[in-house]
């Protein structure tokens, strides 16, 4: 007891009773965190109790939340015509006892995008996913949007691309969500597409290079460079160098780069240990679809890697993530074969909704 009449928490008659200087707020999502006026900072646990809460029940009728333009959540009250930073629930909170015991680690193959972003709040912040109108890239752009991010999905097809828009609104009408024409496959429209985000005058807190193609059968881009090796690397290289300035200054900020365990089964060097650059983008007579993706995968993690050493001290993270062994996907429509494989192996396969990307997207 003496520290906490030395720290000010026993000036309380309940326990539950804030300290001064102290502030109860809630989430979007129904997480309730603590601001700390004093010392201007905020944390999850209740300063007395360290226990953790959320929001039990709708608003009472009447009521809306809405977001101001600093990204807080207040509270209108259209019967009484009055709005409040005040969560009207906040005398209906419940303990979030864990389920799980805690040792356990905190993310397993069963946890969603959802449940990894479980209390955070990303408005204010400008999210770009490439590949983002099906697969893990939705599920990714998705989970921000619900989350308060102002999301683009950057898509070659731009009807699909629409159609995921309409998605992630119908779920939420107010969510933050847009589409922009990205093809990996052509330079040109990689630089259009940096031009035009950079147009609109925005930060860019998280990029998530997600897009990419398997089991596709030996062709050039109109680059002339083999398919499968520009759109999974060449490509978002290009992206992250034309967003290189924006990424800086919209500090902290992460790029993260959608790999796979995969890139462990290939090799880029010729036998003398030197860069074989006729590898990355092999001619007709050299080219297996499933080593063009592996090789595609390892430049992911050596690019990551080196961009996080260069751009870390700047504010600028990086990360390569493996999804998932098997996730079933859209991305083997490329072969009859795969699709057969994915099939089979569809029921012992994690979901889309249960990637790992928002973990490595907050920054």
């Amino acid at each position: 007891m003496a520290a906490l009449r030395y720290a000010g928490l026993d000036d309380t008659d309940s326990e539950d009773e804030l300290p001064p200087g102290w502030e109860q707020r809630t989430t979007k999502d129904g997480w309730v965190y603590y601001a700390n006026h004093t010392e201007e900072k905020t944390q999850w646990e209740h300063p007395k109790t360290g226990k953790r809460k959320r929001i039990a029940g709708d608003l009472p009728y009447g009521w809306e939340q809405e977001t101001d333009e600093k990204g807080q959540v207040f509270f209108v009250d259209h019967i009484n015509k009055r709005t409040t930073y005040l969560d009207p629930r906040l005398a209906f909170t419940v303990d979030e006892n864990p389920t799980k015991p805690t040792t356990r680690q905190r993310y397993d193959s069963s946890t969603t995008a959802m449940e990894i972003l479980q209390g955070r709040d990303f408005s204010g912040k400008v999210v770009v996913v490439t590949g983002a109108n099906s697969g893990i890239g939705f599920e990714t752009a998705k989970s921000f949007a619900l989350h308060g991010a102002h999301v683009i999905l950057a898509c070659r097809n731009m009807k699909r691309a629409n159609d995921a828009v309409s998605r992630i609104l119908g779920e939420w009408h107010k969510a933050k969500v847009e589409a922009m024409t990205l093809d990996l496959a052509v330079l040109r429209s990689v630089q259009h597409f940096a031009q035009a985000f950079k147009a609109k005058n925005v930060l860019l807190h998280v990029l998530v290079c997600n897009a990419a193609v398997f089991a596709l059968p030996w062709s050039l881009t109109k680059d002339g460079l083999e398919t499968t090796f520009q759109v999974n690397h060449l490509g978002h290289f290009y992206l992250v160098q034309l967003l290189q300035d924006v990424l800086c200054r919209s500090a902290p900020a992460r790029v993260v780069a959608v790999s796979s365990e995969s890139h462990r089964f290939t090799d880029i060097n010729d036998s003398s240990g030197k860069l074989d650059f006729s590898r990355l983008s092999p001619s007709k007579s050299d080219y297996w679809a499933m080593l063009a993706y592996n090789r595609s995968k390892l430049c992911n993690i050596l690019f990551s890697n080196e961009l996080h050493r260069r751009l870390s001290p700047r504010g600028v993270t990086s990360n390569a993530v493996h999804p998932g062994n098997m996730m079933f996907s859209s991305i083997h429509r490329g072969w009859w074969v795969y699709t057969l494989l994915f099939t089979l192996a569809r029921p012992f396969t994690k979901s889309m909704s249960s990637d790992r990307l928002a973990e490595e997207g907050a920054p």
